[in-house]
C-alpha cells in the first residue's frame, strides 16, 4: 500500500512542475469518495493558511505536512489582502496564492481552495474588504445585485489566475476541489427567503466557471446539485450528506480553538482528536481536514473577533512557528497510517456497523474479494473489553481500535506511541552586548505621539460618528475631541470636587484624555461584549478643558449574520455628572475628528524618521510612545518570538514589518483552566483550558526570514504605558523528549504485517528521537519500567519499578540521534508479577 501511495506522489510531483493540460486528471465523486482518474480515494487533508505564515517558512509546512500523513492542503483565499483597493491587487510576499499553490504541487500533494470569498477564519472581516461595504446599496451574503456581482468577480478572477497557471486538476494541477460560501447554513435564516435564492445562485455561479474539479459547500444542508455540502466541528461521523449521490465529507476538524486578547489557551488533547477522525472513517467518511493543520499567526491588523489574539497556533499538529507538536503530530500519523491500511476495502463497499453493547460499536468493510478491515468503537466514558468475530478486544474509553485485517488491532486512539515535547523558551536581551546592556535604556530612541488632533486632515462634524463607517479600517485609531467651557461659578467646580464623565463606546478599546493628560482607559471584555462604558472621575479647571477620546479597534467583526453592521467606536452618550446632579450632554456637540495616528502618517513603523529623539531619560510607563531600538538576531537557526512583558497594549514592527497587536496585560479569568484534561467524553472549546490568571499572549513570532543578522529596527508604539527595555528574545527550542508506552501498546504502525502469529509474539516498542538532524540524546532524565505515574516532565515511580530500568535506557540510547526499546519482562525482568507495567522515559537532546 506504502509504495503505491509512493508512486502517486511522484506522478503528481511529476504533473505539478509540466503542469500541462496532457497530465489532466478527472476529477468526480460517487456516494463513497471522490474519484481521481476514476478511482475512489481515502483522503486526508490539512489547513495551511498562506498569509498566515511566510513564503520561506512554506515548503518546511508543506513538507512536514506530507511527512505526518497528509494528501491535500486546504486553504482560504483571502480577498481583503488581495484586493485592498477596489481593482487594485496584491499577490505578492505572504499574499502570493499561485507560488503558495505551485509549492504544495511540486510536494506532490493536492489542494482544496476555499475561495469563499467569505471566509470567517478569526480574520479581520471575515476576509471582505472594507471599501465592499461602501458600495450603494449592498447587502452583503443574501439575494443582493450588487454584493453578488462583486462576488461573482473577484471569484471568477481567482479561478481565473488558477486556470492561467494550469493549477486546476483538470488541466495537470494540484487543485482537487474549491469551495463557494463559508458555513453560511449556520446563519441563513436570519435572511429568509432570499438565502435560499442567494444559495442557488452561488451554486450556479461556480458551477458556470468550469474548474473541472467538484465544488463543496460547507455547514449548508440545502446545497443544490452538484455541489457537495460538507460538515464542519469537533466531530462529524453523525454527518450525512443531503443525497445518496454525494460522499461524506468534513472540512473543518478543529485541531484545537482560536485564543483571544483576555480568554485562557485552548487545547484539544490528541486522544479526543485521534477518537474523531477515526470514528469518521469508521463511519462512512472518505474526506478529512484539520482545521488547523498549522495555524500561524495574524501579522500586522490581520486578526478578527474583536479580540482575536496575533498568535494563531490552533493547538495544531505544526504549532505556530512551524514545528512538530508532539506527540499530535506523530499519533495522528499513525492514525493516517492505520487508516490507509483500510483504503483498500474502505472504498470497495459499504460499512456494516452493528452493536456489542451500550456505547460500543463493530464497523465492517468487507469485500467480495476476501479484503476485510473494521473499526470497534467505545463511546463511552470507562474500558470495556469486547468480544468480536471469536476474539477478546480490550476497548479504552473514548477511544477506536482500527483492525485493517478484522482480527489485529494496528492502532487505538486512546493509546499514544508517539514521542511528547515539551518546547521551552529561552530568553536573551535585545541588547547583546554585556557591557552596553548596563545603558539598556540609551539604546532606546522615542518620539511623543500628540494627543488629540495633530493631522491637517481632522475634521469637525456635529454629534458622535461610528467609527468603522469613519475610519473605512485605516486605522485601529479615530480620535474624539471636544473643547468645553466651565465658568467659575459651575457647580462641576465646587468645593474643588471631581466630575464624572461618563462615556459609551461600541468598543472595542477607549483611553480618555482630559487636558492632555490620560485619565482612563476602558475595554470590551470579548467579541460577544465589546461594548465599553467608563465612569471616570475627572478635575476640570475654570475656562476651556479639553476632552479627547482615543477609540481603537482590536479586529472587526468576522462572524454572524450582519456581523458587518456591528459597529465600532464612540457613540454615546458622552455626559459630565457633576456631584449634585447636575449634567451636560456633549453628545450632539462639534467634535474634532482625527483618523489615524500622526505617527502612521509619519511612516514612523518604518523607523526611518529624523525625529526620533535619543537620550538618556527615555520615557517610560507613559501613554502614546512611539518606541525603537536596533537589534542583532538571536545566533542558530531555531524559531524567535519577542516576549513583550513589562508592555500594555500596542503594536510592533521588525524591519517595517508588524509582526500584530501586543497585549500582554490583557489577562485570561483566574479559573477554569486544567493542565491534565480527560479526553474522555465530548470536547468543546471550554473543556481544556490552560495558562488562567496570566496574560494570554506575552511571546510574539518574529520570522527568521524577516531579520538580518545584524542592523535590524524594532519600533513600537505603545498606547498605555510600559517599559520597552524590559522586553526581550524568546528563542523556541525542545526541552525534553518523552514516551509512555504499556505491554498492552500496539506494536508501531510501521511494523505492521499481516502475520498475525508473528504480531502476537512481538513485544510493543518505546522510541525516542531527536528533532533536529544534528542532535543526539544527551542524557536521560527519567526512566521507569514498571507502573510510573505523571506525564512528560513530572514522572515519578510508582510503587513497583525495575532497578535496572535507567541504566538499559542509557546504554540504548545516550549518545545516539534515536533509541528504540522493547516494552516486555524480557527486557526489562518482572518486578512486579501480574501487574500490566509501562516504560515512561524522558531525555534531554543536545
Amino acid at each position: 500500500m506504502m509504495r503505491g501511495r509512493e508512486t502517486l506522489a511522484v506522478s503528481v510531483l511529476f504533473f505539478g512542475f509540466l503542469a500541462t493540460t496532457s497530465f489532466a486528471a478527472s476529477v468526480t465523486y460517487d456516494h463513497r469518495a471522490l474519484l481521481i482518474d476514476g478511482k475512489r480515494r481515502v483522503l486526508i487533508s490539512g489547513s495551511i493558511h498562506y498569509p498566515r505564515s511566510t513564503p520561506e517558512m512554506w515548503p518546511d509546512l508543506i513538507q512536514k505536512s506530507k511527512d505526518g500523513g497528509l494528501d491535500v492542503i486546504e486553504t482560504y483565499v483571502f480577498w481583503n489582502v488581495h484586493e485592498p483597493v477596489r481593482n487594485q491587487f496584491n499577490f505578492e510576499g505572504r499574499y502570493d496564492l499561485v507560488k503558495f499553490v505551485k509549492l504544495v504541487a511540486e510536494a506532490g500533494l493536492y489542494v482544496h481552495l476555499r475561495i469563499g470569498p467569505y471566509v470567517c477564519a478569526e480574520w479581520n472581516y471575515g476576509g471582505f474588504p472594507l471599501w465592499l461595504h461602501f458600495i450603494p446599496g449592498i447587502q452583503f451574503r443574501t439575494d443582493n445585485k450588487p454584493f453578488k456581482a462583486e462576488m461573482q468577480r473577484f471569484t471568477a478572477k481567482i479561478v481565473d489566475m488558477m486556470k492561467q497557471e494550469n493549477l486546476y486538476a483538470s488541466q495537470g494541477g494540484p487543485i482537487i476541489l474549491s469551495q463557494i460560501e463559508n458555513e453560511y447554513g449556520n446563519i441563513d435564516s436570519a435572511f429568509g427567503p432570499a438565502a435560499k435564492t442567494y444559495i442557488n445562485w452561488a451554486a450556479k455561479m461556480a458551477v458556470s466557471l468550469d474548474t473541472g474539479v467538484p465544488w463543496v459547500m460547507c455547514q449548508q444542508p440545502d446545497a443544490p446539485d452538484p455541489i457537495i455540502n460538507t460538515c464542519n466541528g469537533f466531530y462529524c461521523d453523525q454527518f450525512t450528506p443531503n443525497s445518496n449521490n454525494k460522499p461524506k465529507m468534513w472540512t473543518e476538524n478543529w485541531s484545537g480553538w482560536f485564543l483571544s486578547f483576555g480568554g485562557a489557551v485552548p487545547y484539544r488533547p490528541v486522544e479526543d482528536l485521534a477518537f474523531a477522525v477515526a470514528r469518521f472513517f469508521q463511519l462512512g467518511g472518505t474526506f478529512q481536514n484539520y482545521y488547523m493543520y498549522h495555524g500561524g499567526t495574524n501579522f500586522g491588523r490581520t486578526s478578527g473577533g474583536p479580540f482575536i489574539s496575533t498568535s494563531y497556533d490552533y493547538d495544531a499538529p505544526l504549532d505556530e512557528y512551524g514545528l512538530l507538536r508532539q506527540p499530535k503530530w506523530g499519533h495522528l500519523k499513525d492514525v493516517h497510517k492505520a487508516i490507509k491500511l483500510c483504503e483498500e476495502a474502505l472504498i470497495a463497499t459499504e460499512p456494516t456497523t452493528t452493536s456489542l453493547g451500550p456505547n460500543l460499536e463493530a464497523t465492517v468493510y468487507k469485500t467480495g474479494s476476501g479484503s476485510c478491515s473494521a473499526f470497534l468503537a467505545n463511546v463511552d466514558t470507562s474500558d470495556k473489553t469486547v468480544t468480536f468475530n471469536g476474539n477478546s478486544y480490550n476497548l479504552p474509553a473514548w477511544s477506536v481500535s482500527i483492525l485493517p485485517d478484522c482480527k489485529n488491532v494496528v492502532l487505538n486512539t486512546a493509546k499514544v506511541n508517539s514521542v511528547t515535547v515539551i518546547p521551552s523558551f529561552t530568553h536573551q536581551s535585545l541588547v547583546s552586548d554585556v557591557a552596553y546592556s548596563k545603558a539598556v535604556s540609551s539604546v532606546w530612541s522615542w518620539i511623543k505621539e500628540p494627543v488629540g488632533i495633530s493631522k491637517k486632515d481632522a475634521f469637525v462634524k456635529s454629534g458622535l460618528l461610528e467609527q468603522i463607517n469613519t475610519t473605512a479600517d485605516k486605522s485601529d485609531s479615530l480620535w474624539y475631541s471636544i473643547s468645553t467651557n466651565i465658568k467659575g461659578n459651575e457647580p462641576f467646580l465646587e468645593d474643588g470636587s471631581q466630575t464624572i464623565l461618563h462615556v459609551d463606546s461600541l468598543g472595542h478599546v477607549l483611553h480618555v484624555f482630559v487636558n492632555g493628560k490620560l485619565a482612563g482607559s476602558g475595554a470590551g471584555k470579548s467579541s460577544g461584549n465589546a461594548k465599553v462604558s467608563v465612569d471616570i472621575p475627572i478635575t476640570v479647571v475654570p475656562g476651556k478643558n479639553t476632552i479627547d477620546l482615543l477609540s481603537l479597534t482590536v479586529g472587526l467583526y468576522n462572524y454572524g449574520a450582519f456581523y458587518d453592521l456591528i459597529g465600532a467606536g464612540v457613540t454615546g452618550p458622552v455626559k459630565l455628572k457633576g456631584q449634585n446632579g447636575t449634567t451636560v450632554d456633549l453628545s450632539s456637540q462639534q467634535w474634532t475628528y482625527q483618523i489615524g495616528l500622526k505617527g502612521e502618517e509619519l511612516g514612523l513603523p518604518s523607523g526611518s524618521s529624523s525625529q526620533w529623539i535619543s537620550q538618556p531619560n527615555l520615557p517610560t510607563n507613559q501613554p502614546l510612545i512611539w518606541y525603537k531600538t536596533n537589534f542583532d538576531a538571536p545566533a542558530g537557526n531555531d524559531p524567535i518570538a519577542i516576549d513583550f512583558t513589562g508592555m500594555g497594549k500596542g503594536e510592533a514592527w521588525v524591519n517595517g514589518q508588524s509582526i500584530g497587536r501586543y497585549w500582554p496585560t490583557n489577562v485570561s479569568p483566574n479559573s477554569g483552566c486544567t493542565d491534565s484534561c480527560n479526553y474522555r467524553g465530548a470536547y468543546n472549546s471550554n473543556k481544556c483550558l490552560k495558562n488562567c490568571a496570566k496574560p494570554s499572549q506575552t511571546l510574539y513570532h518574529v520570522p527568521r526570514s524577516w531579520v538580518k543578522s545584524s542592523g535590524n529596527t524594532l519600533v513600537l508604539f505603545e498606547e498605555v504605558g510600559g517599559d520597552p527595555t524590559k522586553i526581550g528574545f524568546a528563542i523556541r527550542k525542545v526541552g525534553s523528549l518523552c514516551s509512555h508506552v504499556s505491554e498492552s501498546h500496539p506494536l508501531p504502525v510501521d511494523m505492521w504485517n499481516t502475520d498475525s502469529e508473528a504480531l502476537k509474539k512481538s513485544a510493543p516498542i518505546l522510541s525516542l528521537e531527536c528533532p533536529h538532524p544534528n542532535q543526539v540524546i544527551s542524557s536521560i532524565k527519567f526512566a521507569s519500567f514498571g507502573t510510573p505515574h505523571g506525564t512528560c516532565g513530572t514522572f515519578s515511580h510508582g510503587q513497583c519499578s525495575s532497578s535496572s530500568a535507567l541504566s538499559i535506557v542509557q546504554k540504548a540510547c545516550v549518545g545516539s540521534k534515536s533509541c528504540s526499546i522493547g516494552v516486555s519482562i524480557n527486557t526489562f525482568g518482572d518486578p512486579c508479577r501480574g501487574i500490566k507495567k509501562s516504560l515512561a522515559v524522558e531525555v534531554s537532546c543536545t
